[in-house]
């Protein structure tokens, strides 16, 4: 049966290499070790609780009769169902209460017994037996309380009192949390997040949990490293708490993904005091190893092991890490020193699905991410908030470049609620830094002040120096203290710390939208309401901005970007829906147009060199119907074909994109055929599909298949195809489900017949409804586990249409014993090693290189004129507005001959610039200036000279050539870096000026 998750591609294929498991991984967290046995033991807390929501003091009691309460397995937000169902303002607010019972293995007087949440949103205070053990507030992090002191034999009961309140303030201070926000941290009430429940003995290994425990647990790390010799010096440093006083040995024992133990690191002995927290070191250069890198997410497990004087084991943690060496420097990143150009996505942290919101298993965290990764992304930058646990280790394990936050809406506060983001992002440190996935440290979703950004680097020098992460914020681009920076929108160069683009293309399109030819109609808005082609097309545009200062085009360029919204987002939104429609994949990660024209785009470590090619849509119109086909290639020319004949060749534009203007449909097949210089060919069809005849089911499973915990999930991707099979890509059926059996419906989401409310902006979307259309040929719903394996029942029906029908089964799991499960669903997601190591070979050859400048003369403010160029973007020079004064010139110290001039203007998104160029006074460029979003590559005509001037031929105006872009003020201030300073008019501005040539 053919996958209808992606378009002309080889269903099987992708999906062989999205789902396969290719071997077992170990648990990721630290956890109890299952190789080596000791006093502590892990468990999976997830299961058995119960919920309600509404306030009552006295559920904190462990008498309290909670009988009639929902039973819930977590992770459980109380209000998932509104998941992408209501505006992110109105999602529901609260207190909700949860509450398990539980009872521990046989009690030994000294042991220790701790509580670890992954996080709650928004505060959690928690009892153990009716006594309370702690308070968590910041909505975000994991915390921990040692609940030993609250046990008792038998029976045990913890209750969770959790507000969600929008504007909750920290109860000491009375201070909001700044994160907090209606626009970017959709808010999913309750204990959103994995609970773990850790039993030690009375000497033992922290957790890494700041917050409350005031712990570090285990930090592992790399050093020394020889890429092509596969070998580096591994370090594992523990933090060891002693009740009492105790002569111990520590060792970490390395194993490989397939369990064979690599290297045994002695770290010597240590006198224990009575009362003391001290941290044991081991460290040993290790052969033979597997660097962990983009699309190779290889893990080892290291098992620190404490023992007494006897040898007897007292302790043993797992962690799950990897090993890669990351150098940020000469406006680059590299990775095992390797250049990557880095391209992804800026996702909300909530990542959510359709009524469930963030309570997914791991593998469909997998599942999602593994759509970036398998689109030629290799940076995920998560927005305003900390990822959870199973974000980042989903991130590990399929090899996806991470940008960690820790708390932030937009600015830069002062006082308290500064102090909560500094807090914050030592919790989060502490707690993601044996993670290979994080590359990045964010300390704001905007700009922060110098001192700011001190504190937060010495927040990651104390607690993670040595993991080979940047610390920085989106701006910074002046900044003497971030390691990396960048704007929001707009293209940054550099020769010093890589910068890179933090949110670009901004436009939005609901994938049900396919063009101006194919119902339902949807005519382009400009302002963020687009159609699926016209906004693949933007996005072209806008990552070729980028391309064009990749690494090899100077001394400084453009460290990548990443586009803002890989799926659709219930957050703030812009269009005629009440949720945000800026991503490639819709809301149950269905792909639009844009996933394919990054998937083109993106191949290759810096530049687009695997062969691709891809038509836009579909060919399925009316007789009569004439319009433009575009395709995407990295091919150097396009020819197309219809029933086989040749239309021509395409014109291109923009790198990367193909237009054929007028092409008058034809049923039949349709085919690109891309050639490039090197011999090689690329090329894509598309088929006219028969009408709608019957209706295709198939389902996605994680590795463990569909399990009975009240937790997993089932996707099932349901089609209308024709007599042959083919997917009808203009079918819109509404479908008819009905579910029985051991399960629950959650259903998917579409755009519902009738005109949008504007006003209201709180239509339902289709979501949890049983009547669903397909949209453009293919939807796709959810349906939950329960807690009791059987069989499920799911028929689909529409009008006219043959039905389909599955039947699966849920299978049962070890069931918890007193409320302690061993059974970890993360233990089950296997690697993606589908890209293999990091090669060896160079990732680029340069093609242009930078003609030094040996001095600067100009018309008019003279000793600013080197500020045009200083690698410096908050910097510029401009002329006096006297027009004979509107002029710069840049002398070499010998006769060069260059070919290009890459210029970034005062003004560049609202003001062209009428301007010469001339070399030892001969034109080689005059011309207007075309408006940018950050620099213009002007070509230059063949010549040979020391002095090239730049003259201002007329006055320059502004008008803005990108329209309205909601996050940033329609003014000169907001638009570009100094319109507001420097008017128009006869005024010549350089903010910096780079003079090319050919490499050689």
């Amino acid at each position: 049966m053919k996958s209808p998750l992606l378009t002309g591609l080889c269903a099987a294929a992708l999906m062989a290499a999205l789902m396969a498991s290719l071997m077992a991984s170990p648990a990721l967290a630290e956890r109890a070790s299952v190789l080596i046995a000791s006093p502590r033991q892990s468990f999976n807390f997830d299961q058995g609780w119960k919920m309600h929501t509404g306030d009552d003091p006295a559920a904190a009691g462990i008498a309290y009769d909670d009988a009639g309460w929902q039973k819930v397995t977590l992770p459980h937000a109380f209000n998932e169902d509104e998941a992408f169902a209501r505006d992110i303002h109105k999602l529901s607010t609260g207190i909700t209460w949860y509450r398990k019972t539980f009872r521990l293995p046989e009690a030994k007087a000294d042991r220790h017994v701790f509580l670890e949440f992954q996080g709650v949103r928004q505060a959690a205070e928690v009892w153990v037996n009716g006594v309370e053990v702690g308070l968590s507030e910041n909505g975000v992090m994991a915390f921990g309380f040692d609940i030993t002191k609250a046990l008792k034999s038998g029976d045990n009961v913890v209750a969770v009192r959790v507000d969600n309140d929008w504007k909750y303030r920290e109860r000491a201070t009375n201070t909001p949390y700044q994160w907090s926000d209606m626009n970017f941290y959709a808010n999913y009430g309750g204990v959103n997040k994995p609970v773990r429940l850790h039993i030690t003995g009375d000497v033992y290994q922290s957790l890494p949990l700041y917050s409350n425990l005031g712990t570090t647990g285990a930090y592992i790390w790399a050093d020394g490293f020889d890429i092509a010799g596969a070998s580096a010096t591994i370090h594992a440093e523990t933090q060891v708490h002693a009740d009492r006083a105790m002569d111990v040995t520590y060792q970490a024992i390395v194993r490989d993904l397939d369990g064979k133990v690599v290297a045994t690191i002695d770290g010597g002995g240590a006198a224990l005091k009575a009362g003391e927290t001290t941290t044991l070191s081991a460290q040993a250069k290790i052969d033979g190893l597997h660097f962990w890198s983009w699309g190779y997410g290889y893990l080892y497990t290291v098992t620190t092991v404490l023992k007494d004087a006897s040898g007897h084991v007292i302790d043993a943690v797992d962690t799950k890490t990897g090993f890669r060496k990351t150098e940020f420097d000469h406006g680059m990143f590299r990775l095992n020193d390797r250049v990557l150009m880095l391209k992804g996505y800026a996702q909300r942290t909530t990542d959510e699905w359709p009524a469930v919101g963030v309570d997914v298993p791991p593998w469909i965290t997998d599942f999602s991410d593994k759509l970036i990764t398998h689109d030629n992304g290799n940076l995920v930058r998560w927005m305003h908030v900390t990822p959870s646990k199973q974000q980042v280790e989903s991130s590990d394990r399929i090899g996806l470049l991470t940008n960690m936050p820790a708390g932030d809406s937009e600015g830069d506060p002062k006082g308290r609620r500064w102090e909560q983001r500094v807090e914050l992002m030592r919790d989060a440190i502490i707690y993601n830094r044996n993670d290979p996935s994080i590359i990045f440290y964010e300390s704001g979703n905007h700009g922060i002040s110098e001192d700011h950004m001190a504190q937060m680097k010495a927040v990651r020098d104390q607690y993670d120096p040595h993991g080979g992460r940047a610390i920085g914020s989106r701006e910074m681009l002046d900044s003497k203290i971030a390691e990396y920076g960048g704007e929001m929108l707009y293209i940054n160069k550099s020769a010093g710390k890589p910068l890179w683009a933090h949110e670009y293309s901004r436009d939005e399109a609901a994938r049900a939208y396919e063009d101006d030819w194919t119902p339902p109609f949807h005519k382009d808005s400009p302002d963020y309401n687009r159609n699926n082609d016209s906004m693949a097309v933007e996005d072209v545009k806008r990552w070729w901005d980028y391309y064009q200062q990749r690494p090899g085009s100077g001394d400084r360029v453009s460290a990548g970007g990443v586009k803002i919204g890989f799926t659709d987002s219930n957050s703030h939104f812009r269009g005629d829906n009440n949720y945000r429609r800026s991503g490639v994949l819709d809301a149950v990660r269905l792909p639009k147009d844009a996933w394919f024209a990054h998937r083109v785009m993106w191949g290759g470590w810096v530049n687009s060199d695997d062969p691709a090619t891809y038509i836009i849509g579909h060919w399925n119109y009316t007789a009569g119907t004439i319009k433009p086909v575009y395709v995407f290639s990295n091919g150097d020319s396009v020819e197309l074909f219809l029933n086989g004949k040749s239309l021509g060749h395409g014109q291109r534009s923009d790198g990367f994109l193909f237009t054929f203007p007028d092409v008058h449909f034809e049923p039949g097949g349709l085919t690109a055929v891309a050639s490039y210089k090197n011999g090689q060919k690329s090329q894509y069809s598309l088929k006219t599909a028969g009408k709608p005849a019957k209706i295709r089911l198939t389902p996605h499973y994680g590795p463990r298949g569909f399990t009975a915990d009240g937790d997993d999930l089932m996707l099932v991707d349901v089609e209308v195809v024709d007599k042959d099979d083919q997917r009808v890509p203009t079918a819109f059926n509404t479908i008819h489900f009905h579910l029985s059996g051991a399960a629950v419906w959650k259903g998917g989401i579409a755009q519902m017949e009738g005109p949008s409310d504007p006003a209201k902006k709180d239509s339902r979307n289709g979501v949890e409804a049983t009547d669903l259309p397909v949209e453009l040929g293919v939807n796709r719903v959810l349906i939950r586990a329960t807690t009791k394996a059987g069989k499920v029942h799911l028929t689909a029906t529409a009008d006219g249409l043959q039905s389909a029908a599955l039947d699966t089964e849920s299978h049962a799991i070890a069931k918890p014993v007193g409320g302690l499960s061993t059974v970890f669903a993360e233990d089950a997601q296997p690697p993606d090693l589908s890209r293999g190591p990091t090669p060896l070979t160079p990732s680029f050859t340069p093609f242009q290189t930078t003609i030094p400048v040996a001095s600067i003369t100009a018309g008019s403010n003279a000793e600013d004129a080197t500020l045009s160029h200083d690698d410096n973007e908050k910097t510029a020079w401009s002329s006096d507005g006297t027009p004979a004064n509107a002029w710069i010139e840049y002398d070499f110290s010998q006769p060069e001959s260059p070919c290009v001039l890459s210029l970034k203007l005062t003004g560049w998104r609202l003001r062209s610039h009428p301007i010469r160029v001339t070399l030892d006074g001969k034109t080689v460029f005059e011309g207007v200036t075309p408006k940018s979003l950050g620099y213009v590559n002007l070509p230059l005509s063949p010549a040979t000279g020391q002095h090239l001037r730049i003259t201002l031929t007329g006055p320059t105006e502004d008008r803005d050539a990108f329209g309205k872009i909601v996050e940033l003020k329609n003014n000169k201030e907001a638009a570009s870096v100094g319109a507001d300073k420097v008017a128009a008019g006869w005024r010549l501005s350089v903010v910096e000026a780079d003079i090319l040539k050919p490499a050689t």
